[in-house]
């Protein structure tokens, strides 16, 4: 017969076990930001409000699933030491060899594009929406009820996000309160992110959501997992939007404005303006089906020094390829 402790031995194991589903890694995780190291993801635990240091390596001693959003390492002096903390918050050197120059980690995807169909993996996507589209179905948004044709809107893509990779790499060292406000789609509550006024204006400028704070929805999100400020992560994902719209990408949207398109089209125009190959890192999106198929976003599959200066060819030729996704569909008109 098993005695009561070994039966509350067995118990607690399983439970361990239970809780502790992850994979085993190994490596060094070289850290680019101070970051939250939490005892739990789930419940957001940071006992003595420890934090990882920048310039510091770390050794991992598991991943919470297989496509990681965070690392389980090792602090010393931390207790418990054992501590869980963001993939976006540094580089993972699986020889144990981390380098403790975060510009030099950041960089070395930048190398030569390849063109031959291959590519890393993403680590950013940018999204990008057709505003009149958007609208048809969200006429009470602020930047609805007046979105003429006229506007600069109706006629070139309009920046939804720049998103850390890979999906689920979210809400990096934001408190649970904020992530509620968030998750209630109370934007009007959220913090606004810390922009300069040239930024601001830029941002204004491809994002209309700014009118409703999407602005404060993408920083809680995603851009709390970019490395970088607020000021740096708007500014790049501006500048990105900003060399699609000056492309013949955009020609070609404007001109097709009250008929249909293909997306073969639209990944030829991105060929032609970005560079052999960029538009098999493109995806389009549609809503509805047959004849009421609607183009509803592009979506940009990116690696590289996305944080840096690498211009968005080059980024998008340096990512794997993508599905085209939707064939194609209606290029809405604005509503007035």
């Amino acid at each position: 017969m098993r005695t009561l402790a070994s039966i509350v031995g067995l118990a607690t194991a399983i439970v361990v076990t239970a809780a502790r589903a992850d994979v085993p890694a190994s490596g060094t995780f070289a850290v680019s930001r101070a970051c939250a190291a939490y005892q739990s993801i789930r419940k957001g635990t940071n006992p003595g409000t420890v934090t990882v240091e920048p310039n510091t390596s770390y050794d991992v001693l598991a991943k919470n699933k297989p496509d990681a959003t965070h690392y389980r390492i090792r602090i010393e002096g931390a207790v418990p030491p054992e501590r869980w903390v963001s993939v976006a918050c540094g580089t993972l050197d699986g020889t144990g060899a981390a380098s403790s120059d975060p510009s030099r980690r950041a960089a070395s995807p930048a190398a030569a594009p390849p063109a031959d169909g291959s590519g890393a993996r993403a680590s950013h996507v940018l999204a990008l929406g057709w505003e009149p589209a958007f609208c048809a179905k969200h006429a009470d948004k602020s930047e609805c009820r007046t979105l003429a044709s006229s506007d600069f809107a109706s006629t070139h893509l309009s920046l939804h996000g720049l998103w850390p990779q890979p999906r689920g790499t979210q809400y990096c060292n934001v408190a649970p309160a904020l992530q509620r406000l968030d998750h209630d789609h109370n934007w009007d509550a959220l913090p606004e992110p810390d922009m300069n006024t040239a930024t601001l204006k830029r941002l204004s400028a491809v994002m209309p959501g700014v009118q409703s704070r999407l602005q404060r929805h993408e920083w809680i999100v995603h851009g709390t997992c970019y490395r970088g400020s607020a000021d740096s992560y708007f500014a790049r994902a501006a500048g990105l939007t900003e060399e699609v719209n000056a492309s013949k990408v955009s020609t070609l949207l404007a001109g097709s404005v009250g008929r249909n398109l293909s997306a073969a089209d639209i990944r030829a125009a991105f060929d032609e303006a970005l560079g052999q190959g960029a538009g098999a890192r493109v995806q389009v999106s549609c809503s509805g089906r047959g004849d009421n198929r609607r183009i509803t976003e592009l979506t940009l599959s990116l690696a590289g020094d996305v944080a840096g200066t690498m211009e968005l060819g080059d980024l998008m030729r340096a990512a794997q390829p993508i599905p085209a996704g939707c064939p194609g569909g209606y290029v809405q008109p604005a509503p007035h």
